[in-house]
């Protein structure tokens, strides 16, 4: 079976986002990406559960969680549709949350990709940035791999997005 879903998961500042943009690029075929920060984003400001403390911390309640789960089962569906689909996420539950997607990915043929990326570096991109809360990329980036098995890794603190996604391209089936 050919490949239908690629789960790219790594902390804050990681660089999966430009990872997922150069898979976009060298995958022979069109692939649709959907990104944890899209659906953070699309949330209501007050209410949806999620909150960001003030030191990089991120707490998650209920309500986040359940739209959260209509979120992934809404990207679930356009799989079984017929579109190839590519998530950006953070596992903020490590291996919890891997079981959660792999639920709903059930059936489906999924290549599971792990980005690595050292605390200092992540850290030193965050602050360029400038959008995020500091201190998160240093909190997540190891606690969203503790118990998650991938298919592949690639660690992005000497290693560029393209040269990254080719690598990941070539476990794509």
């Amino acid at each position: 079976m050919a490949t239908q879903v690629i789960v790219v998961n790594g902390g804050s500042s990681s660089g999966k986002s430009g990872i997922v943009r150069c898979l976009q690029a060298v995958l022979p075929d069109p692939w649709l990406a959907f990104g944890v920060d899209s659906l953070i984003e699309a949330m209501p400001g007050q209410g949806a559960g999620i909150e960001f403390a003030p030191d990089g911390a991120v707490h998650v309640g209920p309500e986040y969680m359940a739209l959260e789960a209509a979120w992934a089962k809404g990207i679930a569906a356009m799989v079984h549709a017929g579109a190839r689909v590519i998530i950006d996420d953070v596992f903020l539950g490590g291996a919890a949350t891997q079981d959660r997607w792999r639920r709903v990915l059930d059936g489906l043929d999924v290549l599971w990709v792990g980005v690595r990326c050292e605390a200092s570096v992540a850290a030193g991109r965050e602050i360029a940035r400038g959008d995020r809360v500091r201190g998160m990329a240093e909190k997540q980036a190891e606690i969203v791999h503790q118990g998650v098995v991938y298919d592949v890794e690639v660690d992005t603190a000497g290693t560029e997005s393209l040269e990254c996604a080719r690598t990941i391209a070539a476990h794509v089936g």
